[in-house]
């Protein structure tokens, strides 16, 4: 029996497009359009019965799952971003269902009985991740969802996303203008995709400096305050410490303020430290926090007017928009420096 897969091949497109045009939604050209049609009727391809039985049917919900060891509820990313869906979605007469996985392991059964039961009209999926399984099934089952960041492989499907590689290779040309030579890096989950574009940016500022790269100064971080504390003893624990550091997430720029407050030592004086997102916190903490501003609630609006049009069979302008973060400079990155 033909499958999707089959139909893409033969049509030489992504499995997405196959979707798009058997959805309706009209992201592709009429002559990108007719030549997957003409590869349906050559394979004798019929679309899953989940795909038919969903057509003409609406819930007017969109679906959120929480995944069970990226971001927490309690971390600030979710109020604005959360806030944004539910508001958009409620302008389009739609709400917004947020669930939760228990494990990893049925987190893909937990997408496919919600498209099973119809309890959703399209989904929006945040921290795509390397060989993501939530994006693997959606795009081969051809149901409609946006992203919040970007793929690691071929996949082809709308999403927004934060240029994280542009923003911190600003934010270490910054540090090194101030006459920082010793630059650490506390960097994401490995789970994240968008760890990989960070890491690229630290890296491209350091050789277009003439800087070496120094592993020793790249630590293994997380998402919390906690993992942010335990990467920055490590690099405290050096012979050579770092003079500044760039935290993922501002959780963790937090967390090693802490850490760094923990051995009398002072932020920016001893160690300037630069964050990523620009929570609420990071205008409150001690020293203020400098960070790259990432707009949650835009990006969450965007996605879902985004998953309108798609619903709608309606084209996007940018179906794949990446957005510049803004470095915003406070006190803990300090002024130029004088030792060290």
């Amino acid at each position: 029996m033909p499958t999707i897969k089959d139909v893409a091949r033969l049509a030489n497109v992504s499995i997405a497009t196959v979707s798009y045009v058997l959805n309706n939604s009209g992201l592709v050209s009429e002559a990108t359009r007719a030549r997957v049609l003409a590869a349906v009727e050559e394979l004798g391809y019929r679309p899953s019965i989940i795909a038919r039985s969903l057509k003409g049917k609406h819930t007017h919900m969109l679906g959120f799952v929480l995944s069970p060891f990226a971001r927490q509820p309690q971390d600030p990313f979710f109020n604005e971003f959360l806030s944004a869906l539910a508001d958009t979605a409620a302008s389009f007469d739609y709400h917004v269902a947020v669930t939760t996985t228990a494990d990893l392991s049925s987190e893909r059964k937990t997408y496919e009985d919600m498209v099973r039961d119809r309890r959703v009209d399209g989904f929006i999926v945040a921290d795509t991740r390397p060989d993501d399984e939530r994006l693997a099934y959606l795009v081969t089952a051809g149901f409609p969802f946006v992203a919040f960041g970007r793929p690691a492989n071929e996949l082809d499907f709308p999403y927004v996303d934060v240029d994280g590689r542009a923003g911190v290779k600003r934010a270490v040309q910054h540090l090194i203008d101030l006459g920082h030579r010793r630059i650490g890096l506390i960097e994401l989950s490995p789970a994240l995709v968008c760890r990989m574009h960070r890491r690229q940016g630290y890296e491209t500022a350091l050789q277009e400096n003439g800087l070496p790269l120094q592993p020793e100064l790249i630590a293994v971080g997380g998402l919390t305050e906690k993992d942010g504390y335990l990467a920055m003893s490590g690099l405290l624990d050096l012979a050579r410490p770092p003079t500044a550091v760039i935290a993922g997430n501002d959780l963790m720029a937090v967390g090693a303020m802490n850490a760094i407050r923990d051995r009398g030592l002072a932020v920016p004086d001893d160690v300037a430290i630069i964050g990523f997102d620009d929570i609420p916190l990071a205008s409150y903490v001690r020293p203020t926090l400098s960070t790259l501003r990432q707009d949650f609630y835009g990006i969450g609006e965007r996605l879902v007017r985004m998953l309108m049009a798609l619903l709608r069979g309606e084209e996007m302008t940018e179906p794949q928009k990446i957005l510049e973060p803004t470095l915003i400079i406070r006190e803990s990155s300090g002024g130029a420096l004088t030792k060290g």
